[in-house]
C-alpha cells in the first residue's frame, strides 16, 4: 500500500531531561493546508481499501436490521404526566414524549441528522422542559426552555451547557444549571443575567440536584471525571451552606429523601461503596445504613413506600437488585432479574410511591424498561426488547501478570468448536465499568461466526474504587497487562489464535489499543482504534485533556511524565515493526479527544511499519465524540467490522 507522504521533522523536546521526539507535530493543526491535504489523501486511501472488503455490504445490511430494535429510557414522572425518551425502529434519534405527545424530535429540528438532544429535564409541574441541543458533534449545547402545551420556546438559549444537569425550583420559574467548566448558576426565566451560586478554582466538573420539596440544594465538584469530589448542602430556606464531604477523600453522591434524611452513597473507607445517612442540619455526621459488601459494588438506591429501600449492586460485572429495610438497612428480599445483565438507573415518582422503573439489557437482549412494585414484590415488563436467539455468553476468570484475577465475558454462537476469528475489547479507565449490554455490532459479528470478548480491566469500577486506582496514574500499565493476559487466555482456551484475533477500543479504550499495538504487536492481527488518546506528552493541550490529569498524570511533573512516556503509544512506535492491520476512526468535530492523536500515530505507523497489513485512517467531519444519527453509527460499525473480518480471516458464507 502506497501511503501519503508525511514530512518527518527532526523535532525533539527536552522535558525534565527526557528527549521526547515529535516528528509529526505539524499534524496537530487541523487548519493547516498541509494537514487537510494529508487527511484528504488518507480518506481516499481508506475508501480504496474499504471498497475491497467483501464483508462490508453484508455487515451494513445486517446492522441496519439489528438497529431496528428501537430504544426506550425509564420514565420521568411529573404529576400525572409521563415523560419518556423513545426511539422507534426506523428513527435516527430518540424522540422526547410527554405521555403520547411528541415534544422534541431532533430530526424535525434538523433533517440532516446532525443535531442531537443531549439532556432534558421537566419542571416539577410538567409544564415546562429545559432541554439542550448540540450540533455537528461538538457537545457544546445551548439550553432552552419549552412550554409543553404550545411547543414554543419561552426562554434561552443559555450557551456552553455541556450535558448540564438542571434542578428546577418549585413553581417552574427558576432553575439551577452548570456552565461548562465555570460553575453552578441560578437562572430566573426571562432574566438576561444569571447568579453565580458555586464555583471553585481548578475544578473541571460540577453536578447539582435539588430535593423534591425544593429546600435542599446539593452541589458536587471535582477536578475531573472519575476523581474524588467535594459535596455541599445549601439550605435554601435559611441561606446556610454546609459541607457534606471535603474534596480529595472519596467519590460520593448525596440526596435528601422524601423522609427528610440526607443519604450519601460513598466509597469513603469502602472501595465497593456503602450507603450512609445524616441529618441535613449536620450533613458531615454520617451513620452507616447499608455497609460495603466484600464482593459487589453498590451502584444505586431509591426509597419506596412501606419503609423499603431498593438497592442495586454489581457483582463481578453482573447486576443484582435487593429490597432492604429502610430503618436498619438489612436486606429483606432479592429481586429476580430477567438475566445476567445490567440495570439502571432506578427512577421513582418525585412525591414517592410504591413503584420503581429501570432499564435492563444483556449481551443478547436490547435495552428495555422494567417496573418493580413494592406492594406485591412483582417485577414486570414496562417496555422491553426481545432477546436475539442463538447467542450465548459466559464469564471466565484469568490471572494477570501480577497475579490479580480478572474477569472477561466471552460471547459466541453455541456449538462451534475450534479457534475462530475474535474481537476483543476493553476500557480500563476513569472508574467506568464495561457491563453486559446489547449492541447491534456485537450480535452481527457473532452471528457471522466470530467470537466477542469483553475484558473487565483494572482502571474501571467492575470491582470498586480500589480496582479503578489499580489502573490509573502510576499503575496504568496494569490495564495493559490485564488486556494482554486476557488475549493469552483466549488463545490458551482455544477460542482463537493470534492471527485471528482483532482488538477494538474507543477514547480511553483507544489508548488501550494504541498500547497493545506498540507493546504486543505479535499477539494481534488487526485493530480498530477509535477517537484515541495516544500522545501522552501533550494530551493536556487539547480537547478535555486538561481535566484528565488525575487519571493519567501531568507532563508538568517529572515523575508523572516518566509514567506516561513509559507507555505513550505515539512515542513507542518503532521502525521496522510488523504492526497489526490498523484502522483509525476519527471525528472532525470531536471536542473531547482531538483527532490530532490519531493523525500523528497513523503517520508514525505508516512510516515505521513493515509487511503487507495496512494502516489506514477513516475521518468523518461533521460528528463528534458522543451521540450521532443511527445511520451514521451503522455505517461506522459496518466499516469497522468489515475491516476486522477481512484481517482476522472471517469466512464469507455461501452466496
Amino acid at each position: 500500500m502506497k501511503y501519503p507522504d508525511a514530512l518527518r521533522l527532526p523535532l525533539v523536546d527536552d522535558l525534565h531531561g527526557h528527549q521526547v521526539p515529535d516528528p509529526y507535530r505539524w499534524l496537530e493543526d487541523a487548519a493547516d493546508p498541509a494537514t487537510t491535504a494529508w487527511l484528504a489523501e488518507q480518506e481516499n486511501l481508506w475508501r480504496e481499501h474499504a471498497a475491497t472488503l467483501p464483508w462490508r455490504d453484508r455487515m451494513l445490511t445486517r446492522l441496519t436490521e439489528l438497529s431496528r430494535t428501537g430504544s426506550v429510557n425509564p420514565p420521568v414522572w411529573r404529576g400525572k404526566h409521563c415523560f419518556v425518551l423513545r426511539r422507534a425502529a426506523e428513527e435516527e434519534h430518540p424522540v422526547l414524549y410527554r405521555d403520547d405527545e411528541v415534544l422534541l424530535d431532533p430530526m424535525r429540528l434538523d433533517p440532516t441528522g446532525l443535531t442531537t438532544l443531549d439532556e432534558w429535564q421537566p419542571d416539577p409541574e410538567g409544564r415546562l422542559v429545559a432541554y439542550q441541543l448540540s450540533r455537528r458533534g461538538e457537545e457544546r449545547a445551548e439550553l432552552r426552555v419549552m412550554d409543553v402545551h404550545t411547543g414554543e420556546d419561552v426562554d434561552g438559549p443559555l450557551p456552553d451547557c455541556r450535558y448540564s444537569p438542571v434542578a428546577w425550583l418549585p413553581g417552574g420559574r427558576a432553575f439551577y444549571y452548570v456552565r461548562s467548566r465555570a460553575g453552578v448558576y441560578l437562572h430566573h426565566l426571562g432574566d438576561e443575567t444569571d447568579e453565580e451560586v458555586f464555583t471553585t478554582a481548578g475544578v473541571a466538573s460540577y453536578a447539582v440536584s435539588l430535593s423534591a420539596d425544593g429546600r435542599w440544594l446539593i452541589v458536587a465538584s471535582a477536578p475531573g471525571p472519575g476523581t474524588p469530589n467535594e459535596l455541599w448542602l445549601d439550605d435554601l430556606a435559611t441561606g446556610e451552606r454546609r459541607q457534606i464531604q471535603p474534596g480529595g477523600l472519596a467519590r460520593s453522591a448525596a440526596a435528601v429523601g422524601s423522609d427528610g434524611r440526607l443519604y450519601v452513597l460513598t466509597d469513603l473507607d469502602a472501595p465497593r461503596r456503602r450507603l450512609c445517612t445524616a441529618d441535613p442540619a449536620r450533613p458531615d455526621a454520617w451513620k452507616e445504613l447499608v455497609p460495603e459488601d466484600p464482593e459487589s459494588v453498590l451502584a444505586a438506591f431509591t426509597i419506596l413506600d412501606g419503609n423499603r429501600l431498593l438497592v442495586s449492586r454489581v457483582r463481578h460485572a453482573v447486576a443484582e437488585l435487593t429490597v432492604h429495610d429502610l430503618d436498619t438497612g438489612r436486606p429483606a428480599v432479592q429481586v429476580r432479574l430477567p438475566g445476567a445483565g445490567t440495570i439502571g438507573p432506578l427512577t421513582t415518582r418525585p412525591e414517592g410511591g410504591h413503584e420503581a422503573w429501570f432499564f435492563y439489557t444483556d449481551a443478547v437482549t436490547p435495552a428495555g424498561v422494567w417496573r418493580y412494585d413494592a406492594r406485591d414484590g412483582v417485577l414486570s415488563v414496562w417496555e422491553a426488547g426481545l432477546p436475539v436467539p442463538g447467542v450465548e455468553s459466559r464469564q471466565v476468570t484469568f490471572t494477570s501478570r501480577d497475579g490479580t484475577d480478572v474477569r472477561m465475558t466471552v460471547i459466541a454462537k453455541p456449538g462451534d468448536g475450534g479457534p475462530r476469528p475474535c474481537i476483543m475489547t476493553g476500557y480500563g479507565g476513569f472508574g467506568r465499568s464495561l457491563l453486559p449490554g446489547y449492541a447491534a455490532d456485537s450480535v452481527a459479528w457473532i452471528e457471522a461466526g466470530g467470537v466477542l470478548a469483553v475484558a473487565g480491566l483494572r482502571g474501571g469500577c467492575e470491582e470498586g474504587e480500589a480496582w479503578h486506582r489499580a489502573g490509573m496514574r502510576e499503575n496504568k500499565q496494569n490495564v495493559f497487562d490485564d488486556f494482554i493476559a486476557a488475549a493469552e487466555k483466549l488463545v490458551a482456551d482455544g477460542w482463537t489464535t493470534p492471527d485471528r484475533l482483532g482488538i477494538w477500543g474507543e477514547s480511553n479504550g483507544g489508548l488501550l489499543i494504541g498500547a497493545m499495538l506498540t507493546q504486543r504487536p505479535d499477539l494481534f492481527t488487526a485493530a480498530v482504534c477509535s477517537a484515541p488518546i495516544l500522545d501522552m506528552a501533550r494530551y493536556e493541550r487539547s480537547g478535555l485533556g486538561a481535566s484528565w490529569t488525575q487519571e493519567y498524570g501531568t507532563a508538568d511533573a517529572p515523575e508523572e511524565l516518566a509514567w506516561m512516556l513509559a507507555y505513550s503509544p505515539y512515542h513507542r512506535v518503532e521502525e521496522g515493526t510488523a504492526y497489526p492491520a490498523t484502522l483509525f476512526t476519527v471525528f472532525g468535530a470531536d471536542t473531547r479527544v482531538d483527532p490530532l492523536h490519531a493523525r500523528k500515530m497513523c503517520a508514525a505507523m505508516q512510516w515505521a511499519g513493515i509487511g503487507e497489513r495496512p494502516v489506514v485512517l477513516r475521518h468523518e467531519s461533521d460528528v463528534g465524540h458522543g451521540a450521532r444519527a443511527v445511520s451514521r453509527s451503522v455505517v461506522l460499525a459496518a466499516d469497522a467490522l468489515a475491516f476486522l473480518a477481512e484481517h482476522t480471516g472471517l469466512p464469507l458464507p455461501p452466496s
